[in-house]
């Protein structure tokens, strides 16, 4: 039951949402990324459900949240061409090297 709804049981709610026009559906996600310049949000086990009114879609989401950063491909391909290695190696390197472009280039070279 939800609080303050008097209460009122899941189904309840979601009939009365439906007479107003709002539709909910549960989206069978297995991770949600949100991608940001500095860092990644990282939702893992999440919870998501897709809300629908008057034509406009939501999104609710809920889950274990942590941080990453963000690996721009600008400085993955930077690595690509100096160390001569593929898309792969240099991104794996990237992150080994937290982020740190010159860290990831020598470890790729020695």
């Amino acid at each position: 039951m939800i609080p303050g709804m008097g209460g009122m049981d899941p189904k309840q709610m979601q009939k009365m949402m439906k007479q107003m026009g709002i539709n909910t559906v549960e989206i069978d996600a297995k991770r949600v990324v949100i991608e940001t310049d500095s860092e990644n949000i990282v939702i893992t086990e999440p919870s998501v459900t897709q809300i629908e009114m008057q034509g406009q879609k939501s999104y609710q989401i809920s889950g274990k949240v942590s941080t990453e950063q963000a690996i721009k491909e600008d400085d993955v391909k930077m690595i690509m061409e100096q160390a001569g290695v593929s898309r792969e190696d240099a991104l794996a390197a990237l992150k080994e090297a937290n982020g740190d472009i010159a860290e990831a280039i020598m470890k790729l070279k020695g």
